[in-house]
C-alpha cells in the first residue's frame, strides 16, 4: 500500500487552503459589515405582510415578478424593489430585505440567475 500519496494530497490541500485564507478573511469581513450595515437600518422584519411592508414603508419603486411556486417544497416569492434595497416575500410574508449592493449580487435583480 503507498501511503506517500494520501500524505501528499492532504498537505496539497493544507496549502491551497492556507493561500486562500487572506481572501476568505477578506470576503468574510465584507459580509460582516454588510449585515452589521443592514442591522442599523429601517427594514422591513422578517414575519411582516405585505399590507404591513406597504404601509410602514410606501409602496415599492417596483413589484418584480414572482419566482417559484412550481411545488410546495418551491413558493412563491415575490420582490419588491425600494431604494437602496429589496424585500423578498414567501407568498405574501417577508423573509428577508436585502441592500442593493455590488457585494450583494443583486444589482440587477431582473436577471434570472
Amino acid at each position: 500500500m503507498n501511503t506517500f500519496k494520501p500524505v501528499f494530497t492532504a498537505i496539497a490541500l493544507a496549502a491551497v487552503a492556507t493561500a486562500m485564507a487572506p481572501a476568505a478573511r477578506a470576503g468574510d469581513t465584507l459580509l460582516m459589515q454588510r449585515v452589521q450595515q443592514e442591522q442599523a437600518m429601517n427594514l422591513p422584519r422578517k414575519g411582516m405582510s405585505m399590507a404591513e411592508v406597504e404601509r410602514k414603508f410606501g409602496a415599492p419603486t417596483q413589484k418584480l415578478d414572482s419566482r417559484g411556486g412550481g411545488s410546495h417544497k418551491q413558493p412563491v416569492i415575490n420582490r419588491w424593489m425600494y431604494p437602496g434595497y429589496i424585500v423578498y416575500f414567501e407568498k405574501s410574508h417577508v423573509i428577508h430585505a436585502v441592500l442593493n449592493t455590488p457585494a450583494g449580487n443583486n444589482t440587477n435583480p431582473q436577471s434570472p440567475k
